[in-house]
C-alpha cells in the first residue's frame, strides 16, 4: 500500500488569487474539522480579533485581508485567527548544528500524508520576504525570512490546552517581525500558545536556541539544540511509546555531538530511527526540511528527490511524492475519515467519540478510525 502527497511551491507577495484558490480547495475539510472538533464553541469573532490586536498587531491587516478573500464569515475569521482553536496532534524531530562558518537547521515532518497541506509559500505580507511550509492556510510549521532567521517546530507531546494561539500563526508572526534569535525569543515568551510545542531557531549571525513552549503561555530555553515530542518539565508525553520520542531524542543527542560539518546533519534525518515509515498509522516522515540561515535558503528532501529554494530565486512548481507503507496497521486509518460527512453528522447531533480517540492515542494505540465515524458499520 502506498500513499502520496502533492507539494506546491507558490509565490504571492500579498494575499490574492493564489491564496484564494488554496482556500477554496481546503476550506470545506477545515470547516468540517473545525465544527466537528467544537470550534464553534470557542471565542467569538470580536474576542479573536481583539487577541490578535493585543498580541500580534502587525498581523491584523493580513488577517483582515484573508478574511475578506475568504468571504468574510464569522467562522472563517475565527478559524483564521487561530485564537483558542481545537486540539490537534503531530510529531517531528528537530536539530541544529553550528560551526564557525556554517549553521544548519533540520526538521523531519512526521504525520499522515492526508493531513498536510503540501504548500511551500513565498510571501511578503508584512513587507519582508518569508517562505515556509504552510499550516492552517496561512500559518507556518517551519520557515525562513530575508534576514536569515529560521524556525522549526515539533509537537510538545501532550494535549494540554490553555488560552493562546495556534502555534503556526505564532511562527508566522516571528518570521514576519523578527531578524534574530534574541528578538524571536522575546516574542515566544510574550505570545501565548494554546498547546505545548518544542521549537528551534537559528539566525544568519550563528545564533541558535531550542525552546519549550507551554500551553497558555511561557517559554523556556533548553540546553541542547535538539527536540522531539516530549518536554523536560517533568510531564509525560501522551504517545511516548508510539512516537519513540525518547529514543529519537537520544539518537539526536549522540548524533549532534559527532557532527563536525553542519552540512552533513541532514543525512542523519533520512534514515532510521529519525525517519518514520508508518504512513498508514498516521506517523510517517512526509519531508525533511533543511534551512541555511546564512544564505536565506532551504531544501526539501524526500527519498531520491530534493527541492532547493531561496528567497532571492524562488521557483514555483509542483512535485508528487509517493510514500510506501511497509508497516501498515490493520483496520481503518485516519485517511478513511470523511471530514465533510463528519461535519454534517455533527450538525445533526451525531458526534464522533473524540474523547476515546484521545484516550487511545494517550495509551499509544492506533485506533480503527472508522469506528469513530457516526453511522459507520463494519461489513467486513
Amino acid at each position: 500500500m502506498t500513499h502520496s502527497l502533492t507539494f506546491d511551491a507558490v509565490s504571492e507577495s500579498r494575499p490574492g488569487p493564489k491564496w484564494l484558490a488554496r482556500w477554496r480547495r481546503s476550506w470545506p475539510s477545515y470547516q468540517a474539522w473545525f465544527i466537528a472538533s467544537g470550534g464553534d464553541n470557542g471565542p467569538d469573532r470580536a474576542a479573536c480579533e481583539a487577541a490578535l490586536r493585543k498580541y500580534m498587531p502587525e498581523l491584523v491587516p493580513v488577517h483582515a485581508a484573508l478574511v475578506r478573500l475568504s468571504g468574510g464569515s464569522d467562522r472563517a475569521a475565527r478559524f483564521l485567527s487561530t485564537w483558542c482553536p481545537p486540539r490537534y496532534l503531530g510529531g517531528c524531530s528537530l536539530a541544529c548544528a553550528v560551526s564557525k562558518d556554517d549553521i544548519r537547521l533540520v526538521r523531519n515532518y512526521d504525520l499522515s500524508p492526508e493531513l498536510n497541506e503540501g504548500l511551500l509559500l513565498r510571501s511578503e505580507w508584512c513587507g519582508r520576504p518569508v517562505m515556509g511550509m504552510v499550516e492552517f492556510l496561512w500559518g507556518l510549521s517551519d520557515g525562513i525570512n530575508a534576514a536569515g532567521l529560521s524556525i522549526v517546530l515539533a509537537y510538545g507531546g501532550r494535549q494540554a490546552v490553555g488560552r493562546g494561539f495556534g502555534i503556526t500563526t505564532i511562527l508566522r508572526y516571528v518570521l514576519e517581525t523578527c531578524d534574530t534569535v534574541d528578538e524571536a525569543l522575546r516574542v515566544l515568551q510574550r505570545v501565548p500558545s494554546h498547546m505545548p510545542y518544542n521549537i528551534i531557531l537559528a539566525d544568519a549571525q550563528g545564533g541558535a536556541a531550542s525552546v519549550e513552549i507551554y500551553a497558555g503561555g511561557g517559554a523556556k530555553v533548553q540546553p541542547r539544540l535538539i527536540a522531539t515530542n516530549h518536554q523536560n518539565d517533568g510531564s509525560a508525553p501522551d504517545r511516548g511509546a508510539f512516537t519513540h520520542t525518547y529514543q529519537r531524542a537520544d539518537h539526536l543527542a549522540g548524533m549532534l555531538s559527532t557532527v563536525a560539518d553542519p552540512a552533513t546533519l541532514v543525512g542523519n534525518f533520512k534514515k532510521a530511527p529519525l525517519k518514520q515509515e508508518r504512513y498508514a498509522e498516521g506517523f510517517g516522515t512526509l519531508f525533511t526540511a533543511e534551512y541555511e540561515p546564512k544564505q536565506a535558503r532551504m531544501t526539501l528532501h524526500w527519498d531520491g528527490d530534493i527541492w532547493r529554494q531561496s528567497l532571492a530565486r524562488f521557483e514555483e512548481g509542483q512535485k508528487l511524492i509517493t510514500y510506501g507503507a511497509p508497516h501498515a496497521a490493520q483496520g481503518g486509518h485516519i485517511h478513511d475519515i470523511d471530514w465533510v460527512q463528519i461535519g454534517m453528522d455533527y450538525a445533526a447531533g451525531r458526534h464522533p467519540d473524540w474523547v476515546q480517540i484521545g484516550m487511545d492515542y494517550a495509551a499509544g494505540k492506533q485506533p480503527d478510525w472508522r469506528r469513530f465515524i457516526p453511522g459507520w458499520v463494519d461489513v467486513a
